[in-house]
């Protein structure tokens, strides 16, 4: 008798250390899962502002047929880290112009660049596209909306960012920005911007 109760004993006593460890492992990831939560709601990164500024036209021509148009542009984009704490690595940027969806300059690549916190940074990059062939309806509505007296062009940005916080630096993220540049129009020969306007912004 004696022998089998020590030896439920011992179960229980097994049973109670199994159940003290369990609840103790639960307690520690619930703390570290709290933790990683109170950081991330106080660290979180807000996407980053742009804004452009300006945009001049230098060159619209459309080909005699209506089916290639060679573009320059000169545009000016303000972007800002409106984050306290958290710095953004800006690796790759493309920026390129399009209207009505359709992409009419090749995108220019501007150099990486680090964007400490709150900073400003202002970029002015020119457009190019020479020749790019374009639907030939797309042409004549170029034609129509600057007959019209106005065109609205999209200046994009495609690009890879990293957030830093402190020493820790995240993975890759993708970026998108959409800008509208509103132009009032005299013609083909003469353009001028309206307005700075906000961005789009998809990370």
């Amino acid at each position: 008798m004696t022998k089998k109760t020590c030896g439920h004993h011992d179960e229980c006593e097994r049973h109670r250390r199994y159940r003290r460890f369990c609840a103790c492992l639960i307690g520690i990831i619930i703390v570290i899962l709290f933790i990683i939560l109170i950081v991330w709601l106080a660290l979180r990164p807000s996407k980053p502002k742009f804004y452009l500024q300006d945009a001049t036209v230098r060159q619209l021509n459309i080909s005699s047929t209506s089916d290639e148009l060679s573009t320059i542009l000169q545009v000016t984009i303000a972007t800002k880290n409106s984050n306290g704490r958290v710095g953004i690595y800006y690796d790759r940027v493309d920026v390129y112009a399009s209207y009505k969806y359709q992409q009419i300059t090749i995108p220019t690549a501007l150099p990486p660049i680090y964007q400490g916190h709150n900073d400003v940074d202002i970029w002015s990059p020119y457009l190019f596209g020479a020749n790019v062939p374009i639907a030939p309806y797309l042409g004549n509505a170029i034609l129509q909306d600057c007959q019209a007296g106005f065109i609205m062009i999209h200046v994009k940005i495609d690009g890879r960012i990293r957030w830093k916080v402190g020493s820790w630096i995240s993975g890759h993220y993708h970026l998108f920005v959409n800008c509208p540049a509103f132009l009032v129009t005299q013609g083909t020969q003469s353009f001028r911007f309206q307005q700075m306007a906000s961005c789009s912004v998809e990370v």
